[in-house]
């Protein structure tokens, strides 16, 4: 159950710092990685910065731990590790290169209520 909340936290407040094309992959019988991978993009560096830093504050809220962020120094490509739920921030034109949705292609898209 902890997975499936930091999860809904993690996409609103991704929804909420308006991140572009959100989408949850369920990871838990395709990897030992995590349950989810969550996936989204933002338009420029400060956006995608702000959206990590939204997850971060949301996660802390309700008591959950960010157990490490990589990649704001640069914010082209952010990932937020919760344990359970890791978040891929993206700058669009990465997200398009990397294209994680296809890489992670065996795993169920997760519907989301934002």
């Amino acid at each position: 159950m902890e997975s499936e909340q930091l999860l809904d936290i993690a996409a609103k407040a991704c929804d909420d710092k308006r991140a572009e094309n959100i989408v949850a992959l369920d990871m838990k019988e395709v990897s030992l990685i995590a349950d989810y991978f969550l996936i989204c993009h933002g338009t420029n560096e400060r956006q995608v910065d702000a959206i990590s830093k939204g997850i971060k504050d949301a996660v802390e809220e309700q008591g959950y731990h960010v157990k490490k962020i990589e990649g704001r120094d640069q914010s082209r490509w952010v990932l937020v590790d919760l344990e359970h739920v890791v978040v891929h921030i993206f700058h669009k034109d990465e997200r398009e290169y990397y294209n994680l949705e296809k890489l992670w292609g065996d795993a169920d898209r997760v519907q989301l209520s934002l």
